[in-house]
């Protein structure tokens, strides 16, 4: 075996220099022999060679950031959802083939050395997704942003199932390390909590105050390269790490206090250990806490340092940089960048305040009241007190302003106040972001209508023009280009290349989809792609599926609001067709289903055993063999998604009207070519508009029905009377049919239904969800217009590129341009 050093390759061949970099890093990063290669240590040289490429590339762009003056963009996002990175980098990297070519030399398989990978536990669903694809757009338009996050140990947690329920086990993504990560260890920064905010005269007269008596925690950074698709460009995320102030106290271990000599360390360091601690418990709230000021406290020194290295005074901060809020988690960052520029650096509170509106936008992601941000004001003053008291004069300046402009409307500070009164005072950290920021956006048209004219009402009316929509979008590199690679190839080969980067040429399709022969290439990928999620639900769960069926693939997080239990219940009104023989075979049907539910949240995790249940019983029953199965696939991730997604004939995208901000599976799904079934919610109110209402499957009540139906007291106990099939099935899982060894088992998902007031309207739309799923049927069976469907789905989804996105935060939000 060739010993050649990487400084000796100028001369030999590309693949032969990717190849003797691979055993370099074998041998000298992994200490092993290279002649004794095994598929991981293949992977690990392999990572390491890219990792060397990355690093090239990410100074060459940050000088050229310095030598710019560019405006920074930063991007605060308690969690980054980037899936595996090896595929992704070698795409951007142009090396793939190349290296598909060397490991085929080496006795390996690229596909296969990917699965030594496992996903980076950084994130938990569309938050962090989200954030990822916009990390990659952001490098693709050569634009100077960064992520800023934490760089978890652990993440949420390793979703397996034990006799149908879920069990979460410990996501340890790091247990054999990560050889992508950058450790910076000579960048870390003080984070304080706890302690005392005492006032003090500063010797120009002004009053200003310390925090002291604090107990302190370092932050250090762990950076990830993020490459620009086809280009020099590399920007990075940086996601930070707790270690301990004190790593070992001596004194202690001297005395005999062994588990006390170690103990400061283990309690900061567990910051960082799981992404999202549960918050059932009063110390996983604190944490919680802890979590989002320590990132955010990190980031701004971070970001304060950087500028600056080339700046005197604060002046031009806020033209410097954008500081982006993915979420209300960061808000924070607001009265954390007032204490800064107050306690730290000086600056007076008007200067500081006025620097802070400036820099800061807010992208909100929610309109479900619960999961709006609130934090008991008694933990703030005890884990944050400069914090709360800069909260309450930001509080106190915004409601005596709001008086002065509204002296005829006493209830507006009541409602748009930072603190919420009643038995518990407690900050609202939306108002907080919305009072402390530029600019509010929501992310789809529907979910911004509704922050304008309902959730947040009366801040647009004081602020007008503050509230704004860019609709989500997803990157086309990682959701067609990489977990795609057939449909990529005949789209290439169709329109050329030049797609990847401008999403708006997949119209150049749409005079093929009547095509008969392109239809019959299209089909073909699509059977590829079911027979690859075929191989793999049987590895992952035993389970046999004919890839000839209908692949019906509900994939997202567990939550009442998103509607699983609507589709299984009429997954068992089709159970019960073909039972009684009643013509529900014409389209056989595979119905998966995935996602991990909160560990605290019980009926969601009922509702996965309830799947589980029914999927037993239908899968068990001889007369459903080669008509209807049922599959929960466990531990949903990027890489599963990359699985499910391409092979999809039918996506679910039911959630009740109103309540998803925007959704961006239904994005993923209509760009692999899967048809919608859904409800008018999120952004399948813009798919529809760009693929066409004949061409999607819209079910169900609208928004403003919703709202409609609840205010004129809806009953569903009457829905489930009055319609036989629908009482048939509830009636089966009340009775204990899919639970016969524990007949009460679903009883309170049958009380939350009938009795407790079905709030997200699963009853109510039963019948018209059950009449969609017929119109899917009958188009099915024509697949040659099905084809065509197909088709124009993915050639209009070109408004759903990040790429459209981020050049739409640039010049709207951040007014940030790309490097030239």
């Amino acid at each position: 075996m060739d010993k050649t050093h990487p400084q000796e390759l100028s001369s030999i061949s590309e693949a032969e220099q990717l190849k003797q970099e691979i055993f370099h890093n074998i041998r000298c990063n992994l200490g092993l022999d290279p002649e004794e290669m095994s598929r991981y240590t293949c992977y690990m040289g392999l990572a390491y060679s890219l990792k060397g490429r990355l690093i090239n590339r990410w100074i060459n762009t940050q000088k050229a950031c310095r030598e710019n003056l560019s405006k920074r963009v930063f991007y605060l996002s308690l969690e980054f959802l980037p899936g595996r990175f090896l595929k992704d980098y070698l795409i951007s990297l142009g090396l793939e083939d190349l290296a598909r070519s060397v490991l085929a030399d080496l006795g390996f398989d690229l596909n296969a050395l990917e699965e030594e990978e496992w996903d980076a536990g950084l994130g938990n669903g569309g938050l962090g997704r989200l954030a990822s694809c916009y990390m990659d757009s952001i490098a693709r338009l050569r634009l100077p942003g960064y992520g800023y996050g934490i760089r978890y140990d652990f993440g949420i947690f390793y979703q397996v199932l034990n006799d149908g329920y879920q069990q979460e086990k410990s996501d340890n993504w790091m247990r054999r390390g990560n050889p992508w990560q950058i450790i910076r260890f000579e960048n870390v920064h003080k984070i304080k909590f706890y302690g005392q905010s005492e006032p003090y005269t500063d010797i120009h007269g002004n009053r200003r105050f310390h925090w002291v008596n604090t107990e302190d925690v370092m932050a250090m950074a762990c950076d990830l390269m993020v490459p620009g698709f086809g280009d020099e460009f590399v920007t990075n995320m940086r996601l930070w790490t707790a270690t301990s102030s004190r790593a070992f106290d001596l004194e202690f271990f001297n005395r005999g206090d062994y588990i006390g000599a170690a103990e400061a360390k283990v309690l900061s360091e567990s910051i960082s250990k799981v992404l999202y601690p549960n918050d059932a418990i009063e110390k996983g709230r604190e944490l919680r806490l802890k979590q989002q000021y320590f990132f955010v406290s990190a980031t701004l020194q971070d970001i304060i340092h950087q500028y600056l290295t080339d700046h005197q005074s604060f002046d031009a901060f806020s033209d410097w940089a954008a500081i982006q809020l993915n979420d209300t988690h960061p808000a924070v960052a607001i009265p954390e960048l007032m204490r800064l520029l107050m306690d730290k650096h000086g600056l007076a509170w008007d200067a500081s305040w006025d620097i802070c509106r400036k820099t800061f936008a807010y992208t909100n992601h929610t309109v479900l009241p619960e999961a709006l941000e609130t934090w008991p004001v008694d933990l703030f003053s005890r884990l944050l007190p400069r914090h709360l008291e800069i909260i309450y004069e930001i509080n106190k300046c915004f409601l005596n302003a709001l008086a002065k402009d509204y002296p005829d409307e006493p209830n507006l500070s009541g409602w748009l106040s930072i603190i919420s009164e009643g038995n518990e005072k407690r900050i609202r950290m939306a108002h907080l972001a919305i009072i402390g920021s530029h600019t509010v956006n929501g992310v789809a048209a529907l979910h911004s209508t509704i922050l304008k004219t309902s959730l947040f009402k009366e801040f647009n009316r004081v602020y007008p023009g503050r509230i704004r929509n860019i609709t989500n979008g997803i990157t086309p590199r990682r959701w067609l280009y990489q977990s795609n690679p057939g449909l990529s190839d005949l789209i290439t080969t169709a329109i050329g290349p030049d797609w990847v980067a401008d999403l708006d040429l997949l119209k150049q399709l749409i005079p093929r989809a009547d095509d008969g022969s392109f239809q019959l290439l299209w089909q073909q990928v699509k059977l590829a792609n079911k027979k690859r999620l075929a191989r793999y639900t049987l590895r992952k769960t035993g389970l046999g599926v004919n890839p000839h069926t209908l692949f019906d693939i509900h994939a997202k997080r567990m939550h009442e609001y998103k509607r699983q239990l609507l589709n299984i219940l009429h997954v068992i009104h089709l159970y019960n067709q073909i039972r009684e023989n009643k013509g529900a075979t014409d389209v056989p049907r595979s119905f998966f289903f995935a996602g991990k539910a909160a560990p605290a949240y019980a009926q969601a995790k009922l509702i996965i055993k309830l799947i589980t249940s029914v999927s037993q019983a239908i899968n068990q029953d001889p007369l459903t063999r080669g008509k209807l199965s049922v599959i929960f696939l466990p531990n949903y991730c990027i890489s599963q998604a990359e699985k499910l997604i391409p092979a999809a004939d039918i996506s679910e995208q039911i959630s009740t009207a109103g309540l998803e901000a925007s959704g961006t599976g239904n994005m993923k799904f209509s760009l692999n070519g899967a048809l919608t079934i859904g409800t008018l919610d999120g952004a399948n109110v813009e798919i529809m508009e760009e693929v066409g209402e004949e061409n999607i499957f819209i079910f169900g009540l609208k928004a403003d029905e919703v709202v409609k139906k609840r205010q004129e007291g809806y009953n569903p106990r009457k829905v489930y009377e009055e319609d036989p099939e629908l009482k048939r099935v509830v009636d089966m899982i009340d009775s204990g049919f899919f639970s016969p060894h524990d007949p009460g088992l679903f009883k309170p998902i049958v009380r939350s239904l009938v009795d407790q007031g079905d709030y997200y309207l699963v009853l109510a739309d039963f019948a018209a969800y059950s009449k969609a799923q017929q119109a899917v049927a009958m188009a099915y069976q024509d697949q040659r217009h099905w084809t065509r469907m197909s088709i124009l789905n993915t050639a209009n989804m070109g408004k759903f590129s990040s790429d459209r996105a981020v050049r739409e935060y640039a010049r709207d939000i951040w007014k940030a341009v790309p490097l030239p």
